[in-house]
């Protein structure tokens, strides 16, 4: 286990179909709390509900080898327009159901029974692991503070996903 921090490279998608760069809360909130956690971050996007262009985002994200880590937020409900877990779904080399059950288990506490309408995910896509969000506000800061950038941090012990990386990759 590392004994220090390990910045990872992470890139941040927001899918809207309403926010533009200045109201996207939930991105912001991404960025600047990753970034202000000493990881370096590649890139950020907005792009609307739209299958194949989250696809292909997706793919060159993940393609790219500096990529570690995507977080998305935004498309993941259960309406005829949330579409990225759909868009993600083809990508997927592993599942990592325990994120979504985890995120659904302490949303509970907010949001009560009203989680069970998140398809919020992770999966490993190659090599970077994915994370789909939903696009509230409340809902990326449950999923920073109590299981991205614990897990994003190769010092919390007794496991997490940076310390991983190498030995996925290798």
């Amino acid at each position: 286990m590392a004994d220090s921090f390990q910045p990872l490279g992470i890139r941040v998608l927001t899918v809207s179909d309403t926010r533009d760069q200045t109201t996207d809360k939930s991105g912001g909130l991404l960025w600047e709390q990753l970034g202000g956690a000493g990881h370096e971050l590649l890139d950020r996007a907005l792009l609307p509900d739209d299958l194949l262009l989250l696809r292909a985002q997706f793919a060159a994200w993940i393609a790219h080898p500096k990529t570690d880590v995507i977080v998305a937020t935004g498309g993941t409900g259960i309406t005829s327009r949330d579409v990225t877990p759909d868009a993600l779904a083809p990508l997927i080399t592993k599942h990592i159901p325990g994120f979504g059950e985890l995120f659904r288990m302490l949303s509970y506490a907010e949001i009560g029974a009203s989680t069970i309408q998140s398809r919020a995910d992770a999966a490993l896509c190659g090599g970077a692991l994915v994370f789909l969000l939903p696009g509230s506000t409340g809902a990326v800061r449950l999923a920073l503070e109590k299981i991205l950038l614990p897990q994003l941090d190769a010092r919390t012990k007794p496991c997490n996903f940076a310390e991983l990386l190498p030995r996925i990759r290798g």
